[in-house]
């Protein structure tokens, strides 16, 4: 069975990546036109909800892992997307995280397949 050792580095990448999308929604509520931030901020929440619970089944060697991680992907390549759109600081930082997080999912759903 496998787990946490095995997936550790796609783990890890999922929750650098969910803390970032945390960090990035929070600054996103700060920016002068909120409104035009929203798609940012629910992307980053949905990445971030995607990128832990990806890590959780992982750690725990669940058969579902697999399934998550795909999807898990396509959110993060969908808020590096977004990210991408805004100039400042933290959705930089974010759409760079989306993107490492994206390719480590990839390649873990591809190695668990």
């Amino acid at each position: 069975m496998k787990g946490y050792h095995q997936y550790q580095e796609c783990i890890e990448a999922c929750l650098r990546c969910a803390a970032i999308c945390n960090h990035c929604a929070s600054e996103c509520t700060r920016e002068e036109d909120v409104n035009m931030m929203a798609e940012c901020i629910r992307l980053d929440m949905e990445c971030a909800a995607l990128c832990y619970a990806a890590a959780q089944l992982m750690s725990m060697g669940s058969e579902r892992a697999m399934e998550l991680c795909r999807i898990c992907a396509e959110a993060c390549e969908a808020c590096a997307q977004e990210c991408g759109k805004h100039d400042n600081e933290h959705c930089r930082e974010c759409s760079r995280m989306c993107d490492e997080c994206a390719q480590k999912c990839h390649k873990m759903a591809g190695a668990m397949a």
